[in-house]
């Protein structure tokens, strides 16, 4: 732990206490000890110090002022309580900071916390503080450079001083990059800037913050001002002004020891304020609340700035986001009352095309590109509408990067085009916003005239449901939905096995969006129910994140089913209903899902049994006590919310058939990597669609069916038989049971291998 040089001077100083017959070994012989140590001596002299001086002082010192053993008397000199608070300081500093071992240096540290000690009191005579020790041992040779400037006054000549190192080692001049053209154009934003400009003329508490959503370009305004400072268009008073952005980084770096992050900072502060053409732009403000401040104690970078902010010697530009300036800033009054408070609000799409214009040239310069005048307008609206977890220039002019630099690297060498199209423009955000190109660009209105038929197509038996919901998606493209709703909310009752979840499956095939499904059987509890948003903080998966607002967040377009919504808690509906009114759901981190893009699904057997008498002849008014089910379920508040409630009828035996040939293609497509065909008599299909009706249970027990009949049969011939290797089977009814004839590889396999039914009608 200890190295070997410092085991050295510590040798040499109990040794020293036992030839002078010291009593004690004491902080001073410590330091006697170190001065013979090269790192020590080498700190000293840097510092200020002479080593040789003080080594007399030393000596002095122990021959006037320390009790000896008489002569004669053996003796082994004892160490002071001092002498080992000094190396248990030590030792306690090096293992906080990760270190291996202790040397001179982290001794001669630890000895001025002794401050009652002479060996501080010499240490103080000779102009030696701790910080001048740390400064030394954090910073090694450049601290040297910087005391032998100091030491040498008649040297300095038009060298910068020390406070005057500290502005252009921790801060980055945003005036120097204006004159330089680093810097993007201001574009708006005037009345942010005037009130910038306005609160930076003030005598006092001259201090601009801006506060706005992430993206909507608070830097750019600082920048922006920089930029019209150097061309001149900015009031007298802040004529010739300098910008200059508080590298934070840069102060926390390499701060090992106590002070070192203070002595920086008011280093800095004291630059500033001798220069009163500098204003300090201080990006994330509200880091500086806690940095730097040791635990326990309540000195940060904030309490050094406010005494130089109250006093108006100190112009300082904050900019922070308005969640961090409510957790930071709002609740330190004495910061926040230093401050005047500017709103930076998001711009609108036309402000943010007018944005996109003025940076235009820079980014055709960079990519070698052209961006005609409708791309950059898409850009500008297709980023506002599409992607919805950020916000306008910012998501914009990251668009217009992206598009350039993949339309460079889509360009082969022969390719002349230069110029971005409209189309490029949806192709990049259909990418970023993870939905359908076809969705940005809106030429799905095909799609969406041939919906109707698409899913009559592979949903038999439901045409009334298909076409009231058809006929709500369609209102809802065409601008007609409730203006903060997602793109439909529908409910869909009737009896199990009727194609209820089916028909979600397909309309987001249909729509090429993703499918989403949620059983709601799994949020019976009402504990369960917070899966969805995420737990509570104080519970376990806090920190997880909302299965449900997760999902969304990924996937902003999508067919949301919640299936079985009757088995779920009634807390859930609670939670739906803002869904349903305004689109949005916040998670347990603040983070809000927006729903606008979603086609939200829910399903409900509530009813069924009233439906499945009507399907047995009672007709009177089962339609009329299945919605009344459906009311006793769900509360008013929650069924007005509704863009429809779409009821299912119980299958007709007459669709079994169709039904058959459905499932029969679905068998197909899965046997087609083993290059199996199936076709089928008429006559078998009969016979399936006869065995498999039930109408209380709709088309599942014919699935069963297939899957026993005909699944069970090809079974072994496909691992084992004839079918190993591919072929075709043809499936007849003989009797009460189905046959099977088999070609393999272009000879017939004429056995008719009847199979008994498992099932009988």
């Amino acid at each position: 732990m200890i190295n070997a040089k410092l085991e050295i001077a510590l040798v040499r100083a109990i040794r020293e206490a036992k030839i002078r017959r010291h009593e004690h070994v004491t902080v001073e012989h410590i330091l006697y000890g170190l001065l013979d140590d090269d790192l020590a001596a080498r700190a000293i002299v840097v510092c200020g110090g002479d080593p040789e001086g003080m080594k007399k002082r030393l000596e002095d010192f122990f021959a006037s002022n320390l009790p000896m053993v008489k002569e004669g008397i053996a003796h082994d000199p004892i160490q002071t309580l001092g002498f080992n608070r000094v190396l248990q300081r030590a030792i306690a500093h090096v293992q906080s900071c990760g270190k291996k071992e202790v040397d001179a240096g982290d001794v001669l540290a630890a000895i001025f916390a002794e401050a009652e000690s002479f060996a501080v009191y010499f240490l103080h005579s000779e102009g030696i503080s701790k910080l001048d020790v740390t400064e030394y041992l954090s910073h090694g040779f450049e601290q040297e450079e910087k005391t032998r400037d100091k030491k040498k006054p008649e040297e300095k000549g038009a060298e910068k001083t020390k406070e005057n190192e500290a502005l252009e080692k921790y801060t980055i001049n945003f005036s120097e990059r204006a004159a330089q053209g680093l810097i993007d154009p201001l574009i708006g934003r005037t009345a942010e800037l005037k009130r910038v400009m306005q609160t930076l003329c003030r005598r006092r508490k001259n201090n601009p913050l801006l506060v706005g959503e992430p993206g909507v370009g608070k830097t750019a305004i600082a920048e922006g001002l920089a930029l019209h400072v150097h061309e001149g268009k900015v009031p007298g008073l802040l004529q010739g002004v300098e910008i200059r952005l508080l590298d934070m980084g840069g102060l926390l770096s390499g701060t090992k020891y106590r002070g070192d992050f203070e002595q920086r900072l008011k280093a800095v502060i004291s630059a500033v304020e001798k220069e009163p053409h500098i204003i300090l732009f201080i990006d994330e403000i509200h880091t500086i609340v806690g940095a730097g401040a040791t635990s326990g104690g309540s000195m940060d970078a904030s309490n050094l700035l406010k005494p130089a902010l109250q006093a108006g010697t100190l112009r300082c530009i904050g900019s922070t986001t308005y969640e961090e300036y409510k957790n930071y800033i709002e609740k330190d009054r004495a910061l926040a009352r230093r401050f005047q408070k500017i709103d930076i609000e998001e711009p609108s799409v036309a402000e943010t095309c007018a944005i996109l214009q003025g940076l235009l040239p820079r980014y055709e310069e960079h990519h070698g590109i052209t961006y005609s005048a409708p791309a950059v307008k898409a850009t500008a609206e297709l980023a506002g509408r599409y992607i919805s977890d950020r916000f306008l220039p910012d998501k914009a002019i990251d668009v217009l990067d992206e598009i350039g630099a993949a339309f460079r690297l889509a360009a082969g060498p022969k390719d002349k085009r230069r110029t971005v199209t409209v189309r490029d423009v949806e192709k990049v955000v259909s990418r970023l916003a993870r939905i359908p190109a076809r969705s940005v660009s809106g030429s799905d209105l095909t799609h969406l005239r041939e919906l109707d038929a698409v899913l009559k197509k592979t949903i038999f038996g439901q045409d009334q449901a298909i076409s009231a919901l058809v006929t709500a998606v369609k209102r809802s493209r065409a601008g007609l939905k409730q203006s903060e709703g997602p793109t439909g909310s529908f409910l869909f009752a009737g009896p199990t096995g009727v194609g209820k979840t089916e028909v979600a499956k397909q309309l987001a095939a249909a729509l090429s969006v993703h499918f989403e499904r949620f059983d709601m059987s799994e949020y019976m509890e009402k504990h369960a129910v917070s899966r969805l948003i995420g737990a509570p903080p104080g519970y376990v998966g806090f920190d997880q994140g909302g299965l449900l607002t997760d999902a969304i967040r990924k996937h902003p377009y999508c067919v949301l089913l919640l299936d079985e919504i009757e088995k779920a808690h009634p807390d859930l509906f609670s939670i739906l209903l803002q869904v349903m009114d305004h689109s949005t759901l916040t998670d347990n981190a603040g983070r809000k899902a927006d729903f606008r893009n979603v086609i939200l699904i829910m399903t409900t057997n509530a009813g069924a049994r009233e439906l499945s008498e009507r399907a047995i002849g009672f007709t009177g008014d089962s339609r009329g006590r299945n919605d009344r089910a459906v009311k006793n379920l769900f509360s008013p508040e929650f069924r007005n919310r509704l863009d429809a409630t779409i009821t299912f009828n119980p299958l007709d035996s007459g669709l079994m058939e169709r039904i058959v040939d459905k499932m029969i293609a679905e068998l197909q497509v899965q046997l087609a990597e083993r290059k199996v065909t199936i076709s089928l008599s008429p006559g078998a299909r009969t016979w399936l669609a006869a065995r498999g009706y039930e109408p209380e249970f709709g088309a599942r027990p014919l699935r069963r069916l297939i899957l026993q009949e005909v699944g069970d049969a090809l079974t072994e011939e496909l691992l084992f038989g004839r079918l190993a290797k591919g072929g075709s089977v043809r499936i007849g009814v003989k009797g009460n049971r189905l046959t099977y004839q088999y070609e393999v590889r272009g000879r017939e396999a004429k056995q008719e291998n009847p199979r008994k039914s498992v099932r009988s009608k």
